[in-house]
């Protein structure tokens, strides 16, 4: 008679805030075995796309996932545009890359305050959503919405950044930027912490290079690769930034790795509001022309790709989406093993898994 008890987190369950389930054997307290099963709320956008013309797409896709809605608007909006044969305003790609670094901070400091609240500091939770209000109030002013944004038009965008809105993203980075050192020290120094995240669900470089992890996960892994840096796109190649990378591959490194990266995006918008460039905000797209396209870009979670084929008409023959969950959530079969059933829950946020991405 075997030993192993099965576990099934979730679908719903208190630990996994969507649904996904994540089905443990274990001996005793130990982790044995670990099985991921999505498509519980899958929703067929690829196949509504096929359905819609291009520009009806552009909204589609940022239904995606409200975390990383404009990674997926640009990802998308880049991948036609090519198919159009057109280049984007100077103007609008600076405005794109700093909602897209707003977008960012926005999704990492959610993942810090969900991994307090796991760890059990719901006051740290508490203060790093604070500072994730002032993010989405600035990307509000500057876009006209909090959630999905629909500042992306083919060709362009549809909103500028003047002299009062300027100022007002300055105000609010330079806020956020003093609120994370205090939050640093919290969370990478407080004894506490560190004992719920150091040296649990280590994910070694070797393995995070054979499951093809991306974003901060492979970077806490020590992956040193970034799209933003190693296959630039927007006006990312214009600005100095640093790439964070960790080696320990714990929980402990994939917050810290997100943690830091704030500090990058923040200082990337304000090299872009500096550098602002003059010119029209978008020019007109005419058409596209028949052909595939491969697009792509570094969504908060790591790297997000779509495949785009076209007969040169008003829709889309294929969409496919490769969203940055579909590998790390998978690492978690490996990531799981030999861990506590108490750790579970910690490694499992500590991947940031979006399932409304994955299953789509």
């Amino acid at each position: 008679m075997s030993d192993k008890i099965k576990i099934p987190f979730g679908p719903y369950h208190l630990a996994l805030e969507e649904p996904f389930r994540v089905n443990i054997q274990v001996e005793g307290e130990r982790v044995k075995e670990a099985t991921v099963r999505l498509g519980y709320v899958h929703r067929g956008i690829e196949k509504i796309l096929q359905k819609r013309r291009w520009f009806e797409g552009l909204r589609i896709v940022e239904r995606v996932c409200s975390i990383c809605t404009q990674a997926h608007s640009q990802c998308f909006a880049q991948g036609v545009e090519e198919l159009a044969g057109i280049d984007v305003p100077e103007r609008a790609v600076y405005i794109r890359t700093i909602v897209a670094e707003l977008n960012r901070i926005e999704s990492h400091l959610l993942l810090l305050g969900v991994m307090a609240h796991k760890a059990g500091f719901s006051t740290l939770f508490m203060y790093a959503w604070y500072s994730r209000e002032k993010i989405m109030e600035t990307l509000e002013i500057l876009t006209g919405n909090r959630v999905q944004y629909a500042i992306n038009v083919f060709g362009g965008v549809r909103r500028d950044i003047n002299e009062n809105v300027r100022r007002v993203i300055e105000n609010n980075i330079d806020e956020v930027v003093k609120d994370m050192k205090k939050y640093e020290k919290v969370f990478l120094g407080d004894s506490s912490l560190k004992s719920r995240l150091r040296e649990i669900g280590v994910l070694s470089k070797d393995q995070a290079l054979k499951l093809n992890v991306v974003g901060p996960v492979a970077r806490a892994s020590g992956i040193d690769w970034d799209l933003r840096r190693d296959d630039p796109y927007l006006a990312y190649s214009d600005f100095d930034f640093n790439i964070i990378v960790r080696d320990e591959g714990d929980c402990y490194a994939r917050i810290a790795t997100r943690l830091n990266e704030v500090f990058e995006s923040a200082s990337i918008i304000k090299q872009a509001l500096r550098k602002l460039p003059e010119g029209p905000l978008a020019i007109p797209v005419e058409g596209v022309r028949e052909g595939i396209v491969i697009s792509r870009v570094e969504a908060p979670r790591g790297e997000l790709l779509y495949y785009l084929n076209s007969d040169g008409g008003l829709m889309p023959r294929r969409v496919k989406i490769r969203t940055p969950t579909i590998p790390n959530v998978r690492s978690l079969e490996f990531i799981l093993l030999d861990s506590q059933v108490a750790d579970v829950p910690i490694i499992v946020g500590s991947v940031d898994p979006c399932i409304s991405c994955a299953d789509r």
